[in-house]
């Protein structure tokens, strides 16, 4: 099988890559949601990472989000295997848009030219006033960072619970454009996100792709599947490329 996706995947011409945390793990970065996930320590996460909290008690938002997300530690990772074989992927003759739900910003910092940050990221922070965007920089630099212009303080760029999610319509562009669809370290559980593929398989001439670790609920949909670790998938693959 690895030699039949390889042999996809070098000639199509628009790819479509849909990444979760699957992706980022090698780099150190824990999934959220998994048994040792930073969500799953206790019930509370979701009601102080929402917007109406933010609003609620900023400074207070503020220390706990930093924690969560570990931001001392953000700039310590690193693209991995994964992140470069993407990047790798981007040819004069092919064109390779990433939809991911990762807000780490790895693909970006691999190099990927076509981004999509379905969830926001973690490296920009703005003014909910003003709309001024500060750095990751900007925002380490204090406790609780305010705008400079006009004092508010600032809302991490990163989608929070409670927000609308505005990507979607530009995911879907991405989709219906590309020949193949290739869906890595997802389990698609999480909604809107998981009804993308859905877009791809009713696609006559979209050939589609998922590597995951484990099963999901959306497999069916799928031309070809691989159960197993990313990076490993991937050197396999590469080795028939």
């Amino acid at each position: 099988m690895y030699e039949t996706i390889a042999l996809n995947i070098k000639s199509a011409e628009r790819i479509a890559v849909l990444t979760g945390a699957g992706v980022s793990t090698a780099s150190g970065i824990p999934d959220f949601r998994s048994s040792e996930g930073l969500w799953t320590e206790d019930h509370d996460r979701e009601y102080y990472m929402s917007t109406d909290y933010f609003f609620h008690d900023p400074v207070d938002f503020w220390k706990k989000y930093k924690a969560i997300f570990r931001m001392k530690l953000l700039k310590n990772y690193r693209p991995n295997l994964v992140h470069q074989f993407i990047k790798e992927l981007e040819t004069e003759d092919r064109e390779v848009s990433i939809i991911t739900q990762n807000v780490d910003g790895l693909h970006s910092l691999a190099g990927s030219s076509r981004v999509l940050e379905y969830h926001g990221t973690l490296n920009r922070s703005s003014c909910p006033d003003c709309g001024r965007s500060y750095s990751l920089d900007d925002v380490m630099k204090v406790a609780v960072p305010v705008c400079e212009d006009c004092g508010a303080v600032l809302k991490p760029d990163v989608l929070l619970f409670g927000d609308l999610i505005t990507a979607h319509d530009k995911a879907e562009s991405i989709i219906e454009k590309a020949d193949l669809l290739l869906v890595m370290g997802t389990s698609l559980f999480v909604t809107p996100f998981n009804l993308l593929p859905s877009l791809a398989y009713e696609q006559e001439n979209t050939t589609t792709i998922l590597i995951n670790n484990e099963p999901t609920d959306k497999d069916r949909l799928f031309d070809y599947v691989l159960h197993e670790d990313l990076s490993a998938a991937i050197t396999k693959i590469k080795e028939n490329m």
